[in-house]
């Protein structure tokens, strides 16, 4: 038994060692922890916001100040503003040379593969570090397409600006929920993306997010704009060390996604476990648009996670793909929202989760069809698996119909691995452990194949190591 023991901790150090490398905290500059108008302000002056954004955070920060704590999911009782650092900005300026970022910060992508990534299968990569994005760059060939990809900081005061301006917080306003509104009021870093009409990007744009300071915050906004006809992959990949003190992060995601365009949104969230994690993502879609949401959730210690699409032109279509894995001390509360719009849209919702050593897996679907929405289609579909007895999962679906002329459907199945399944694999000679490993593998492969090969391959290793020794 004591054997058995320690080869459990030897699996668990090895299941986070790459993630859970702490860098020694050398910022330049940091606010604070707490959250007032002063704080603000400070925030707007230390980026040189224009006028029009201090004025939008400071409103913000009103709208939050006056919104209440959701009640309806996870408890954040061990979430307390006046603890979280809202700002850390690292000892660095954006670099667009690999080279020139710091060795510390560049060690610490290097363990986490992304410059191997660049080089191998990325148009671009954005990677930030606690609060500021430190590196950013896009292959010429991609630029030469008049592709846009940039740190939101640039866009705010560089040519772009009035296009920042025209769409930011428009898809997600400050006044849709608390954290939206924190948001607003302290964000910083993030990317973004302008495809013109007709192009496509053929190989994918990836930002990294890395929080490395304790008790602090990370508020990325990621703004993607993509013409009329156009194509956009775009990958987002984050990570953050465990600490014994509360982390969050409430970043926002805003997709524009054209007439006739595509855009496919992959993400794979790996936060350390004591991470609050309050993201919001939206998208507009115009008339026979496309927007494919592929995402894994297994870090944290507690998600509020909703990635919502707008149909709003007719044709417009959406496609989700998600997976969660809650293990011990993780409550990860996931989902996906549609609001059908307009006429003839579809969605189409197709979710897996996993929990284990008392993980909480809840999978929210909210689905509305408008009156002006005639002959559209929704399908969701929600299986969950329960790897013992002292997890739980729950399925909570919303349908609001407005119209007669919908078809819409919601299928979930929650159960357990089959002893049967599991002998009968142990009796072509597999331990028990590799027959459950290998039977979570094929319940999560609906997902794994729509994920980019190297997280697909890390998400498989990390159910094989989540498994081990977890036998009963």
């Amino acid at each position: 038994m004591r054997a058995f023991e320690t080869e459990k901790t030897e699996v668990a150090e090895i299941d986070r060692s790459v993630y859970d490398i702490k860098d020694k905290v050398n910022a330049a500059f940091e606010v604070n922890s707490g959250l007032t108008a002063e704080i603000v302000e400070q925030i707007s002056k230390e980026k040189h916001d224009p006028d029009w954004m201090r004025e939008f955070r400071l409103k913000a920060l009103d709208i939050y100040n006056k919104a209440s704590i959701p009640n309806w999911g996870p408890s954040l009782e061990g979430l307390d503003m006046r603890n979280i650092v809202t700002y850390v900005r690292p000892n660095t300026e954006m670099r667009g040379k690999w080279s020139e970022v710091p060795d510390d910060i560049k060690n610490t992508f290097e363990r986490l593969g992304i410059p191997q990534a660049e080089r191998s299968s990325l148009a671009g990569v954005g990677a930030q570090y606690d609060s500021e994005v430190v590196y950013h760059n896009v292959k010429e060939e991609v630029a030469a397409q008049g592709v846009v990809y940039t740190d939101m900081e640039s866009a705010l005061t560089g040519p772009y600006a009035d296009m920042v301006k025209e769409h930011f917080m428009k898809c997600v306003p400050p006044t849709d929920h608390k954290f939206a509104a924190l948001h607003g009021a302290v964000w910083s870093g993030g990317s973004f993306v302008y495809v013109p009409a007709g192009v496509h990007v053929d190989i994918p744009l990836q930002s990294y997010f890395r929080l490395n300071a304790p008790g602090a915050g990370q508020f990325e906004h990621t703004l993607i704009i993509v013409d009329k006809g156009a194509y956009l992959h775009f990958i987002e990949g984050c990570s953050a060390p465990k600490y014994n003190v509360a982390n969050l992060h409430a970043g926002c995601v805003e997709i524009f996604v054209g007439e006739g365009a595509r855009v496919r949104y992959s993400t794979i969230e790996n936060w350390s476990k004591n991470m609050y994690n309050l993201n919001t993502k939206r998208a507009l879609v115009e008339e026979g648009g496309t927007i494919e949401w592929v995402s894994g959730s297994f870090g944290s210690h507690v998600s509020y996670l909703y990635p919502m699409s707008i149909l709003k032109g007719k044709g417009a279509r959406m496609e989700y793909t998600g997976i969660t894995f809650a293990g011990a001390g993780q409550n990860l509360d996931t989902g996906v929202k549609v609001v059908h719009a307009a006429p003839e849209t579809t969605s189409v919702m197709n979710a897996r989760s996993i929990s284990k050593d008392g993980g909480i897996s809840t999978f929210r679907s909210s689905v509305q069809v408008q009156k002006t929405a005639p002959g559209s289609k929704s399908t969701v579909s929600c299986q969950s698996l329960m790897l013992d007895d002292i997890s739980r999962s729950d399925t909570i679906p919303a349908m609001d119909i407005r119209t007669r002329d919908a078809d819409v459907g919601h299928e979930a199945k929650i159960g357990r691995i089959s002893d049967d399944a599991v002998f009968y694999l142990m009796s072509r000679g597999l331990s028990e452990e590799e027959a459950r490993a290998m039977i979570v593998s094929g319940f999560a492969d609906d997902v794994s194949k729509e994920l980019p090969l190297e997280y697909a391959v890390e998400m498989n290793n990390l159910i094989r190591l989540e498994m081990k020794g977890s036998i009963g």
